[in-house]
């Protein structure tokens, strides 16, 4: 993957998560404190500023750089958690890893996000995806991979809407958290659906996020 192709995937994720900061926030309305969607979208903003020094680094590099953007600017409870997210994966992902590398370097993020958040799957948060996603890859099927992956995470995010939330603030709700998506999870679906598009053939048109 070389810097231009790194770029690629930075501007596609920052701009993803900008142009659909409106909706998180009407996510977080609906169960939070309502801020999610400014703050991921002040973050990514840091982040595609400084997309040209990132993509120029390793991919350690700079996924820590990316990671380090998202704690510095994005505030509340979604800073340290995709923060922790990106910045453990720089530290387990080398620069030019294998398929096996990505999925079990993802796995170690999800630990040290599960550590930041004292949370566990099925609690109606980002992990809730991340985990599917991790498991997909690991899955020794890799045909349609990257499509699968999307599917995988939309699937995922929209299953949380059923959910009764268990952590953050969205657990103060109670039953009445029931029947909304959660933004976090929102959020890593976007992601991945970014750099899945950004790594699909451009003659690929599938439902998109």
């Amino acid at each position: 993957m070389d810097a231009a192709r790194r770029k690629q995937l930075i501007m596609a994720v920052a701009n993803t998560i900008i142009s659909h900061a409106d909706e998180l926030t009407a996510l977080d309305q609906a169960i939070g404190d309502g801020d999610h969607g400014v703050n991921m979208k002040r973050g990514f903003e840091a982040v595609l500023a400084d997309a040209d020094n990132l993509a120029a680094k390793p991919l350690p590099e700079m996924l820590k750089g990316l990671g380090t953007h998202l704690v510095m600017k994005v505030g509340g409870a979604s800073g340290p958690l995709f923060g922790t997210l990106f910045l453990s994966l720089a530290k387990e992902i080398p620069a030019d890893p294998t398929l096996d590398e990505v999925s079990r370097a993802l796995g170690q993020a999800i630990e040290a996000v599960k550590a930041r958040g004292k949370s566990a799957v099925g609690q109606k948060t980002m992990l809730d995806v991340l985990e599917p996603v991790r498991a997909e890859l690991a899955d020794a099927d890799r045909h349609d991979l990257v499509a699968r992956l999307e599917r995988r995470a939309a699937a995922a995010a929209r299953a949380t809407a059923p959910m009764r939330a268990i952590r953050g603030r969205a657990s103060y709700l109670g039953d009445r958290s029931i029947g909304h998506m959660d933004p976090g999870a929102r959020s890593v679906w976007l992601i991945v659906a970014a750099i899945c598009d950004a790594l699909a053939s451009p003659a690929r048109h599938e439902e998109k996020a």
